[in-house]
């Protein structure tokens, strides 16, 4: 009944303001967990809307959109709603009456968040207001602390517990209040937007000894177990009274230091440590200790501390030394500069004490040494040599460091020596070798064809290749160089060219007695290696000889060119054997044909017939000191020279 007298007044004004869609529910409500919540709610709908078999409703939780298919609260029609609201929703108010308000039990903090009606009059006449309640699910109470206590001043503290649960109404009481000087305690129920809220204050005069200590609010509800606590420390301000800190020290680069900062006051001072202008560390506390792990060269110098409550500033300041190796010298960016430009290259440090500046250029040293912070390098019209990378090193009895920097230099291309042409089996071939930065572009110039050739085509082979600042160029003229007034044919220009300048030049020939040479000691290697596979053939057979004892029947073909089988061939049943031996340009050839007639006969061919049917089982190739033929000299007409085959 208390719901429906508040809700009174409100339904006589929605019902006068309009006769559209409508709903009013508490935006903000709060619940203890495990108790329960009543969301008191009202609607009007318009009044030319006649519900179509009642009036239902449907409570909605997080979205008050059906397609996006919140989780159901509450549904008037079936008992289906989502899992966590199984058995614990049920509708107090009469939705005829435009009454939907709605009781939640043994809530938990996952039921916190927005909850929206939808009305439903039947057929088409549904409407979800967009109007939401607020659900705040708590699991403690509120305590109302003011921002500043100050000893000596009277001091409120107030504890809240909500009270919109009609079979449970919760009691507050307050812990740890013995030791409070002539504590005063009230009560209070308070109301906002149909919401109530049970509130005690609990009043006092605090002095300095209760800074630090605890005081606690206690809400329960009487013949439950549901109890619920929140504990406060009072922070009790008065203006610090002294501040200690360590005396000044050193330390290595790399170490460890704590600094440590004490502060008697009461309230707790915000202690604050500071370097420079910097604060690098604060809290409230009775000290603090500030940690400085790894500690650098740029950590050196003043530190305070500084105690502060408000009512009053104390500082004390100490100094810490840092004793380091140099720091990572500084120098010039890595730069490309064209061939012939000035540089000046600068290096510079710090360090404890002060460091030794020494340049080096790919590991060699260059300039002098010098004993300073700051140490400059001149490079007065820098070659192609002066390319690489130059490292400043910095050294002093702590340790050493350094830091580097690459220079690139651009020139014009430069043309190498081992560009020329040389003759070749297939011709001539003309390389063109040139170095510079960019790599250079490589071209050839015939000028008696009037041809350039970069690129491949009929008559030439191009390759280029790049290997660094290296460029390589080949051609190959298919048609050998031939001398003409007592010089060579060929006329070669090859042109190279970058960003930074282009060079051409004619390539010289390589004299043709060269060629001729390495051919005349290829050719004797040759031959050696053929008179040494002879002379192994022939100890080989000599050998077997010995060992077998037994007289052979010599074959002497008396013309072995010009065997050749005229027996008709048959893919099936000829077997063939070639045998070639090539001495010294001469070619012997010589075909053993083993044929089979349709009788199954052997069919013997040229002196082969002196064999009759014998079966050849296999031959043995001797060379015995080339003999002649009969009635000719010691070498045949196509200048071979001839040996026997003898068959065993």
């Amino acid at each position: 009944m208390w719901c429906l007298e508040l809700l009174l007044p409100l339904l006589l004004i929605i019902n006068d303001a309009s006769c559209q869609w409508n709903v009013w529910v508490p935006r903000d409500i709060s619940a203890m967990t495990n108790s329960c919540v009543v969301i008191p709610c009202t609607f009007v709908y318009p009044s030319g809307i006649r519900p179509y078999r009642g009036v239902h409703g449907i409570w909605y939780y997080g979205q008050p959109y059906p397609q996006l298919y919140p989780p159901v609260v509450f549904k008037s029609r079936t008992d289906v709603v989502h899992e966590s609201y199984k058995g614990r929703t049920k509708l107090l108010g009469d939705l005829h009456q435009r009454n939907c308000t709605l009781l939640i039990n043994n809530i938990g903090s996952e039921h916190s968040g927005r909850y929206y009606f939808r009305a439903d009059l039947g057929g088409a006449n549904m409407y979800t207001f967009p109007d939401f309640a607020e659900l705040k699910v708590l699991d403690q109470p509120n305590i109302d602390v003011p921002e500043e206590i100050v000893s000596d001043e009277n001091l409120e503290l107030t504890c809240y517990a909500p009270n919109n649960c009609p079979d449970m109404t919760p009691e507050i009481q307050w812990m740890y209040t013995d030791y409070l000087p002539d504590p005063e305690l009230n009560s209070d129920y308070l109301e906002d937007s149909n919401t109530a809220v049970l509130s005690s204050t609990l009043t006092f005069t605090p002095r300095p000894m209760h800074n630090g200590q605890l005081l606690g609010c206690r809400v329960y509800y009487p013949n439950t177990t549901l109890v619920y606590e929140r504990l406060i420390s009072l922070d009790i301000k008065y203006s610090p009274r002294s501040v200690w800190v360590n005396v000044s020290s050193e330390v290595m680069e790399g170490s460890s230091v704590t600094l440590h900062c004490e502060v008697d006051s009461n309230p707790l001072s915000r202690i604050s440590w500071m370097f420079g202008d910097e604060e690098l560390l604060w809290d409230t506390v009775s000290n603090i200790s500030l940690s400085l792990d790894d500690v650098t060269p740029a950590q050196e110098g003043v530190y305070t501390c500084v105690g502060d409550n408000g009512y009053g500033i104390m500082n004390t300041s100490m100094y810490l030394a840092v004793k380091y190796p140099p720091r990572e010298p500084s120098v010039n960016e890595s730069i490309t500069v064209q061939e012939g430009t000035s540089l000046t290259l600068h290096c510079s440090t710090q360090g404890s004490p002060a460091p030794t500046l020494t340049w080096l250029k790919d590991g060699e040293l260059v300039g002098t040494i010098t004993a300073d912070e700051l140490s400059v390098l001149e490079i007065v019209e820098i070659t192609p040599q002066g390319d690489g990378q130059y490292r400043c090193l910095a050294e002093n009895e702590h340790g050493r460091a350094s830091n580097s920097l690459n220079i690139t230099v651009e020139y014009a291309p430069v043309f190498l020596e081992e560009s020329k042409c040389t003759v070749v089996r297939e011709g001539v071939q003309c390389v063109c070798m040139a170095t510079g930065n960019p790599e250079p572009t490589i071209e050839f110039y015939l000028p008696d064809l009037n041809v350039t050739i970069n690129e491949t085509d009929g008559r030439y082979n191009f390759y280029t290749h790049t290997d660094g600042h290296t460029s390589t160029g080949m051609i190959k003229l298919r048609e050998k160089g031939e001398r003409v007034d007592n010089g060579p044919a060929v006329n070669v220009h090859c042109s190279i060219s970058n960003m930074h300048g282009r060079e051409s030049v004619q390539l010289e020939l390589q004299q043709e007695k060269k060629y001729m040479m390495a051919v005349i000691v290829g050719t004797i290697g040759g031959v050696a290696v053929i008179a040494f596979i002879i002379a192994a053939v022939r100890y080989v057979g000599h050998n077997n000889k010995k060992e077998n004892g037994n007289p052979r029947q010599d074959v002497v073909l008396e013309n072995p060119a010009l065997y050749y089988s005229a027996v008709k061939k048959d893919k099936h049943n000829l077997r063939k054997k070639v045998l070639k031996t090539e001495l010294l340009g001469s070619k012997f050839n010589s075909i053993l044909e083993e044929t089979t007639g349709e009788d199954g006969d052997y069919q013997p061919v040229g002196t082969m017939a002196r064999l009759e049917r014998q079966e050849l089982n296999y031959a043995t190739l001797e060379f015995m000191g080339a003999r002649s033929r009969e009635g000719a000299s010691g070498r045949g007409d196509d200048g071979g020279n001839y040996t026997e085959i003898k068959a065993k």
